[in-house]
């Protein structure tokens, strides 16, 4: 791992978005999936996780059964013939996620794993492979394959729902959302290290639809900078990390759109806790971090980690 390569890796997110998107206009990369498929089962670990749990949840409001799994749980659903299995890696080599596809591949389900290697280990396990098309990350952490994963499993959402949505037009938008970030870092970046830069971590509050939001961002805290920092739901903050405000200097990202964000900051208020936004601007945060298309939650979804990847990039050089 290494700090000046991940910067690099993070500078280099808004070609890599503009080359995604003409991958997806020139084809479709879901087309080798079956047609009967009545059952998603996504598995993977960290950031893959993160990712595949926000897709499953879009995918059951949508009416589609899927679910999320850690890749190193001893059982899940059993193979059986209209079940779609979709390990993802960006490695392609994840020992827990090659064990869990091991148990499907070669079995009535269809195994369809996104990876960032098509010639990888897990790859061999699959009926169809899906390519992330992030380029290699030199600084050795997951930060253009997380943007690309949710990407990939927004296009096969649409696949699954036969929603009409211009998938390139969405990632030719969060590209200039972060291009944008990554151009006037000078102006929110300094004021962000120092409000964020406390004795006790830094939390991350996220609404459940983007969870995969405050649980990368935390990561990023911890994998980089080594600095400690967790992830918290944002109508769960109330019953599970509001005590913190109460003992601890307690400093937070919110990534604001859930109905709960007031419920949360009536006690950021009361007690005198650090806040920063990033997106839409709610009452009594310390400070806002806004970009363009902040108010479309799936720019939302593609493009708000950025703000902890360049904290995290930054506080990792200066360690």
């Amino acid at each position: 791992m290494n700090s000046e390569l991940y910067l690099s890796d993070l500078e280099a997110k808004p070609q890599a978005l503009t080359d995604l998107a003409e991958a997806l206009r020139a084809e479709d990369p879901f087309d080798p999936l079956p047609g009967d498929i009545d059952r998603v089962l996504f598995l993977g670990m960290g950031s893959s996780r993160y990712a595949a749990g926000v897709a499953a949840l879009r995918l059951r409001a949508a009416g589609v059964n899927a679910h999320a799994e850690y890749a190193s749980a001893t059982a899940s659903h059993p193979a059986a013939p209209g079940t779609l299995v979709v390990p993802i890696s960006a490695t392609g080599s994840s020992r827990e996620t090659l064990d869990a596809t091991a148990r499907y591949a070669g079995g009535p389900a269809h195994v369809a794993v996104l990876t960032n290697r098509p010639v990888s280990p897990l790859a061999e396990a699959a009926d169809s492979v899906i390519d992330l098309w992030a380029g290699e990350e030199r600084g050795g952490v997951a930060c253009r394959t997380f943007q690309h994963t949710l990407a990939l499993l927004l296009a096969l959402e649409s696949r699954l729902t036969g929603r009409d949505r211009d998938l390139p037009a969405l990632i030719d938008r969060v590209a200039l959302a972060t291009a944008d970030l990554l151009d006037r870092r000078d102006e929110w970046l300094p004021l962000t290290m120092e409000l964020l830069d406390g004795p006790h971590g830094v939390y991350t509050i996220a609404p459940a639809e983007r969870l995969s939001s405050a649980e990368q961002s935390a990561l990023m805290f911890r994998e980089g900078p080594r600095r400690p920092a967790d992830a918290c739901e944002s109508g769960d903050w109330s019953h599970v990390d509001v005590y913190l405000t109460k003992t601890l200097d307690y400093r937070a990202l919110l990534f604001p759109g859930s109905h709960y964000d007031g419920q949360a900051m009536d006690w950021v208020r009361e007690r005198g806790s650090t806040v920063i936004t990033v997106g839409a601007e709610v009452k009594d945060a310390t400070a806002a971090i806004r970009y363009p298309g902040d108010d479309d939650p799936d720019v939302a979804l593609l493009t708000e980690t950025l703000v902890a990847e360049l904290v995290a990039a930054y506080w990792w050089t200066a360690r």
